[in-house]
Protein backbone atom coordinates (compact mmCIF):
# COMPACT_ATOMS: atom_id res chain seq x y z
CA UNK A 1 0.00 0.00 0.00
CA UNK A 2 1.56 3.29 -0.89
CA UNK A 3 1.71 6.28 1.11
CA UNK A 4 -1.36 7.96 -0.63
CA UNK A 5 -3.39 4.94 -0.13
CA UNK A 6 -2.77 5.16 3.18
CA UNK A 7 -4.82 8.35 3.68
CA UNK A 8 -8.11 7.57 1.57
CA UNK A 9 -10.85 9.18 2.64
CA UNK A 10 -12.86 7.40 5.68
CA UNK A 11 -16.16 6.40 4.59
CA UNK A 12 -19.33 5.44 7.19
CA UNK A 13 -19.77 2.28 8.12
CA UNK A 14 -16.53 0.46 6.84
CA UNK A 15 -14.06 -1.04 8.98
CA UNK A 16 -10.28 0.31 9.39
CA UNK A 17 -7.09 -0.28 10.86
CA UNK A 18 -6.07 3.23 12.41
CA UNK A 19 -2.06 3.49 12.95
CA UNK A 20 0.20 6.05 13.34
CA UNK A 21 3.76 6.25 15.14
CA UNK A 22 6.05 9.25 16.93
CA UNK A 23 7.79 11.49 14.58
CA UNK A 24 11.33 10.00 13.74
CA UNK A 25 10.39 7.11 15.91
CA UNK A 26 10.22 9.61 19.23
CA UNK A 27 8.46 7.46 21.72
CA UNK A 28 4.73 8.96 22.10
CA UNK A 29 3.92 7.19 25.67
CA UNK A 30 6.28 8.15 28.01
CA UNK A 31 4.22 7.53 31.19
CA UNK A 32 1.34 5.42 32.03
CA UNK A 33 -0.55 8.33 32.50
CA UNK A 34 0.13 9.38 28.95
CA UNK A 35 -1.40 6.08 27.87
CA UNK A 36 -4.42 6.59 30.31
CA UNK A 37 -4.74 10.17 29.05
CA UNK A 38 -4.51 8.77 25.68
CA UNK A 39 -7.50 6.40 25.91
CA UNK A 40 -9.42 9.13 27.62
CA UNK A 41 -9.42 11.07 24.52
CA UNK A 42 -10.47 8.30 22.40
CA UNK A 43 -13.29 7.67 24.56
CA UNK A 44 -14.12 11.44 24.03
CA UNK A 45 -13.42 11.96 20.32
CA UNK A 46 -13.98 8.08 18.51
CA UNK A 47 -16.55 6.24 20.85
CA UNK A 48 -19.14 8.44 19.38
CA UNK A 49 -18.45 8.09 15.78
CA UNK A 50 -16.86 4.55 15.79
CA UNK A 51 -16.92 1.20 17.45
CA UNK A 52 -13.81 0.03 18.05
CA UNK A 53 -12.75 -3.52 17.45
CA UNK A 54 -9.46 -4.09 19.32
CA UNK A 55 -6.56 -1.63 19.81
CA UNK A 56 -2.59 -2.27 20.86
CA UNK A 57 -1.03 1.19 22.16
CA UNK A 58 3.12 0.44 22.12
CA UNK A 59 5.75 3.56 23.15
CA UNK A 60 6.32 4.72 19.90
CA UNK A 61 2.91 4.11 18.10
CA UNK A 62 -0.40 2.70 18.11
CA UNK A 63 -2.67 0.38 16.37
CA UNK A 64 -6.89 0.63 16.10
CA UNK A 65 -9.64 -1.79 14.70
CA UNK A 66 -12.65 0.17 14.16
CA UNK A 67 -15.80 0.48 12.59
CA UNK A 68 -17.43 3.85 11.67
CA UNK A 69 -21.16 4.02 12.37
CA UNK A 70 -23.57 5.11 9.33
CA UNK A 71 -25.01 8.10 9.88
CA UNK A 72 -28.51 5.99 9.92
CA UNK A 73 -26.93 5.02 13.25
CA UNK A 74 -25.93 8.20 14.38
CA UNK A 75 -29.22 9.52 14.00
CA UNK A 76 -30.54 6.60 16.08
CA UNK A 77 -28.63 7.21 18.91
CA UNK A 78 -29.42 10.77 18.61
CA UNK A 79 -33.12 10.09 18.55
CA UNK A 80 -32.79 8.01 21.61
CA UNK A 81 -31.99 10.97 24.01
CA UNK A 82 -35.47 12.49 25.73
CA UNK A 83 -36.06 16.10 25.31
CA UNK A 84 -31.76 16.95 24.88
CA UNK A 85 -30.68 20.59 25.81
CA UNK A 86 -29.21 22.77 23.16
CA UNK A 87 -25.48 22.00 24.34
CA UNK A 88 -26.35 18.24 24.12
CA UNK A 89 -27.91 19.15 20.45
CA UNK A 90 -25.28 21.09 19.60
CA UNK A 91 -22.64 18.36 20.77
CA UNK A 92 -24.52 15.81 18.72
CA UNK A 93 -23.94 17.70 15.66
CA UNK A 94 -20.36 17.31 16.04
CA UNK A 95 -20.66 13.40 15.00
CA UNK A 96 -21.62 14.55 11.61
CA UNK A 97 -18.32 15.74 10.65
CA UNK A 98 -16.12 14.46 8.79
CA UNK A 99 -14.63 11.81 10.85
CA UNK A 100 -11.46 12.39 9.99
CA UNK A 101 -12.28 15.84 11.75
CA UNK A 102 -12.30 13.82 15.22
CA UNK A 103 -9.53 12.11 14.80
CA UNK A 104 -7.27 15.09 14.13
CA UNK A 105 -9.14 17.28 17.45
CA UNK A 106 -8.11 13.63 19.13
CA UNK A 107 -4.45 13.51 18.28
CA UNK A 108 -3.98 17.64 18.28
CA UNK A 109 -5.35 17.26 22.00
CA UNK A 110 -3.12 15.05 23.14
CA UNK A 111 -0.16 16.45 21.47
CA UNK A 112 -1.10 19.51 22.79
CA UNK A 113 -0.98 17.75 26.42
CA UNK A 114 1.56 15.75 26.19
CA UNK A 115 3.83 18.87 25.18
CA UNK A 116 2.89 20.84 27.95
CA UNK A 117 3.51 17.93 30.52
CA UNK A 118 6.93 16.75 29.16
CA UNK A 119 8.18 20.49 27.89
CA UNK A 120 8.58 19.82 24.51
CA UNK A 121 7.71 21.06 21.47
CA UNK A 122 7.03 20.40 17.79
CA UNK A 123 5.40 17.88 15.83
CA UNK A 124 4.58 14.56 17.96
CA UNK A 125 3.12 12.16 15.25
CA UNK A 126 4.24 11.18 12.10
CA UNK A 127 2.43 12.93 9.49
CA UNK A 128 -1.26 12.45 9.32
CA UNK A 129 -2.53 9.36 10.95
CA UNK A 130 -2.72 6.16 8.78
CA UNK A 131 -5.82 4.23 7.71
CA UNK A 132 -6.47 0.93 5.70
CA UNK A 133 -9.71 -0.37 4.96
CA UNK A 134 -10.42 -3.84 5.85
CA UNK A 135 -12.93 -5.58 3.62
CA UNK A 136 -12.90 -9.05 4.02
CA UNK A 137 -13.58 -11.76 7.20
CA UNK A 138 -9.61 -13.50 6.68
CA UNK A 139 -8.30 -10.23 7.01
CA UNK A 140 -10.34 -9.12 9.77
CA UNK A 141 -9.57 -12.39 11.88
CA UNK A 142 -5.68 -11.62 11.23
CA UNK A 143 -5.89 -7.87 11.82
CA UNK A 144 -7.24 -8.71 15.41
CA UNK A 145 -4.54 -11.32 16.02
CA UNK A 146 -1.38 -8.62 14.35
CA UNK A 147 -2.72 -5.53 16.77
CA UNK A 148 -3.53 -7.94 20.05
CA UNK A 149 -0.16 -9.55 19.56
CA UNK A 150 2.00 -5.82 18.80
CA UNK A 151 4.00 -6.01 22.04
CA UNK A 152 5.08 -9.70 21.58
CA UNK A 153 6.38 -8.80 18.13
CA UNK A 154 7.38 -5.74 18.99
CA UNK A 155 9.69 -7.40 22.13
CA UNK A 156 8.28 -5.38 24.78
CA UNK A 157 6.19 -8.43 26.50
CA UNK A 158 6.10 -11.85 25.63
CA UNK A 159 2.81 -12.52 27.90
CA UNK A 160 -0.51 -10.66 26.19
CA UNK A 161 -1.94 -11.09 29.67
CA UNK A 162 1.13 -9.22 31.49
CA UNK A 163 0.89 -5.97 28.85
CA UNK A 164 -2.37 -3.56 30.16
CA UNK A 165 -2.31 -1.45 26.94
CA UNK A 166 -4.70 -3.44 24.90
CA UNK A 167 -8.07 -4.52 24.76
CA UNK A 168 -6.62 -8.14 24.96
CA UNK A 169 -8.39 -8.74 28.39
CA UNK A 170 -11.32 -6.99 27.53
CA UNK A 171 -12.01 -9.78 24.48
CA UNK A 172 -10.17 -12.21 27.14
CA UNK A 173 -13.27 -11.78 29.81
CA UNK A 174 -16.38 -11.29 26.66
CA UNK A 175 -19.00 -13.93 26.28
CA UNK A 176 -18.96 -16.08 23.24
CA UNK A 177 -21.63 -13.65 21.95
CA UNK A 178 -19.29 -10.64 21.77
CA UNK A 179 -19.30 -9.80 17.73
CA UNK A 180 -15.75 -9.79 18.15
CA UNK A 181 -15.47 -13.66 19.61
CA UNK A 182 -17.65 -15.05 17.10
CA UNK A 183 -15.18 -14.26 14.16
CA UNK A 184 -13.45 -17.02 15.49
CA UNK A 185 -16.65 -19.39 16.37
CA UNK A 186 -16.02 -19.32 20.05
CA UNK A 187 -13.66 -17.88 22.97
CA UNK A 188 -11.86 -21.21 22.68
CA UNK A 189 -10.79 -20.95 19.38
CA UNK A 190 -10.20 -17.03 19.52
CA UNK A 191 -7.13 -17.78 22.20
CA UNK A 192 -6.15 -20.48 20.23
CA UNK A 193 -5.96 -18.56 17.08
CA UNK A 194 -4.30 -15.81 18.94
CA UNK A 195 -1.72 -18.38 20.62
CA UNK A 196 -0.71 -19.95 17.00
CA UNK A 197 -0.25 -16.39 15.95
CA UNK A 198 1.91 -15.38 19.14
CA UNK A 199 4.37 -19.34 18.79
CA UNK A 200 4.45 -17.86 14.86
CA UNK A 201 5.98 -14.15 15.69
CA UNK A 202 7.94 -15.89 18.48
CA UNK A 203 9.45 -18.33 15.98
CA UNK A 204 10.48 -15.52 13.47
CA UNK A 205 11.90 -13.67 16.30
CA UNK A 206 14.59 -16.55 17.51
CA UNK A 207 15.28 -17.50 14.07
CA UNK A 208 15.80 -13.48 13.34
CA UNK A 209 18.62 -13.82 16.17
CA UNK A 210 20.03 -16.70 15.26
CA UNK A 211 21.14 -15.56 11.94
CA UNK A 212 22.42 -11.91 13.30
Amino acid sequence: MTYEESLMSMERGKYYHVYNRGNNRETIFKESLNYQYFLELWAKYIDPIAETICYNLLPNHFHFFIRLFTKEELEEKISKIENPTQQQLKKFRRVFLDPEQHFSNLFNAYAKALNKRHLRVGSLFQKRFKRKEIDSTIYFTVLVAYILTNAVKHGISDNLDEYPWSSYQDLVQATDKNPVIKRFGDKAEFLKYLDIYRQHLNFIRLTSEMNK
